[in-house]
């Protein structure tokens, strides 16, 4: 007998230090008090023993796993897990045939899980729907991909979403904390930390659970005397980063990549960090957002058409998904660098931005303001105001936009490229007819202007 419970107790051992500590009730769990805390519609489905179709969508490491775990024996179900980047529809056909026979043995019924769903096609996914209709089947469904691109409408229709977020790094440290006390599943006895040491490991993992815990585990293996100490974590999270890191120092340095081979007309490189961030998982609808950004901020009126593309690539992605609007995005990317720079909207935004600052609230012009009413009319609303439309060429030559206790301002300089270079030459023409039109004094205070 106690050999048997030595083998038993090396197996457990054996298991990673992250799947020894699951959670196996809400009182472990950490993190999603969105979710979980007192009089949630989860937690009370969880405490009556009552379970829905759902998918959890979140990032990894933040407890969708163990949810799905707690969700059947809540419920007193039959378990079945499959991944989608292994599993097939013949997988989901024995998964509903074990569920049957469950069922026909008296079992109140089986919760399937299936973990990165997204990596099912829409068929795939099809194919489990009948049994989620019949009862036959609990879908629990987990993705760190946004399920309303990367899963079919009749599949969404059937199961309420949870979003999980990740976890804190207060949270994080007690899950450590918990691990090394632990004296049946965790750590405890074998090794120690101190909280600052804890504080590092929660830093390095980033919101993720597992990650923290595998950490945690190569430590102690690697701790003297068992003391976990900070060198010893700045040797085991050195080459733990993960390729692709939503909120880490990876993610911002290859986004600045991509910004910054766009900014400088390089399209082949510009090419190379789109592909290596959707390779690591990025979110492909953000690297349109900020392609947007880079078509005002870097290209503006030098080539207006950027800004369309950018979108256009956008509402591809939202209406295709991924990979198929992949590619409208990478068309996207190649034009924004082959097209002609230009920062001078993004200045002068700046530059206004500025005196709208520092000026305060000035009033605005009498000739300026609108004169919906007798009143406002008696009082000299829009009086004096020229109408550009009925001037040569639609412009009033010497008038003045700007209000009355501020000096004329001048933001916007655009660039000798692309279409900015017609647009700089109307812009000459205009203040040449300024000068003609106000002569003297302001036309020594255009020429100071020209001279800054």
């Amino acid at each position: 007998m106690s050999d048997l419970f030595t083998k038993e107790q090396a197996v457990a051992t054996d298991r990673p230090l992250a799947d020894r500590m699951r959670p196996a009730t809400l009182d472990e769990f950490a993190g999603q008090d969105h979710l979980l805390s007192e009089g949630k519609p989860l937690r009370r489905a969880l405490e009556q023993g009552r379970a829905h179709s759902m998918i959890f969508w979140g990032p990894p490491g933040t407890g969708k796993t163990t949810l799905a775990r707690l969700i059947a024996a809540s419920t007193e179900s039959h378990f079945i897990a499959l991944s989608a980047v292994m599993a097939g529809v013949k997988d989901v056909r024995a998964a509903v045939a074990e569920a049957r026979q469950h069922r026909q043995v008296g079992r109140r019924g089986t919760v399937l899980f299936l973990d990165e769903v997204h990596r099912f096609n829409k068929s795939q996914q099809d194919a489990f729907l009948p049994f989620v209709e019949d009862g036959t089947l609990t879908f629990v469904g987990a993705t760190t991909e946004n399920p309303s691109f990367e899963l079919n409408n009749a599949l969404l229709s059937r199961a309420r979403v949870y979003v999980l977020k990740t976890l804190s790094p207060p949270e994080l440290t007690g899950v450590l904390k918990r691990a090394l006390s632990d004296t049946e599943r965790g750590l405890g006895g074998n090794a120690v930390a101190d909280d600052s040491v804890l504080e590092l490991i929660a830093a390095a993992a980033d919101g993720d659970a597992r990650r923290a815990l595998n950490f945690l585990e190569l430590a102690a293996d690697l701790a003297p005397d068992g003391r976990i100490t900070e060198d010893v974590v700045g040797e085991v999270v050195a080459g733990g980063r993960r390729r692709f890191d939503k909120q880490g120092e990876y993610f911002y340095d290859q986004i600045s990549a991509l910004h910054k081979s766009v900014r400088g007309s390089d399209p082949d490189a510009a090419l190379y960090w789109l592909m290596r961030m959707l390779d690591g998982g990025c979110d492909p609808l953000y690297i349109a957002r900020r392609m947007i950004r880079v078509a005002s901020e870097d290209i503006g009126n030098a080539d207006p058409r950027a800004l369309q593309l950018s979108l256009n690539a956008w509402e591809t992605l939202e209406r295709l998904g991924s990979p198929e609007g992949e590619l409208a995005l990478a068309q996207a990317v190649v034009y924004l660098a082959c097209a002609a720079k230009s920062n001078a909207v993004y200045k002068a935004a700046k530059a206004a931005a500025r005196d709208a600052r520092e000026f305060g609230s000035l009033e605005v012009p009498m000739h300026l303001r609108n004169a919906p009413t007798r009143l406002m009319k008696e009082l000299g609303y829009g009086e004096h105001y020229r109408y550009a439309h009925d001037e040569r060429d639609a412009y009033a030559a010497g008038e003045s936009y700007f209000p009355e206790d501020m000096p004329a301002a001048k933001y916007y300089e655009p660039a000798p490229r692309g279409l900015e270079i017609r647009i700089r030459e109307k812009l000459a023409d205009i203040e040449r007819r300024n000068r003609e039109a106000r002569g003297g004094d302001n036309q020594a205070m255009d020429n100071s202007m020209d001279d800054s």
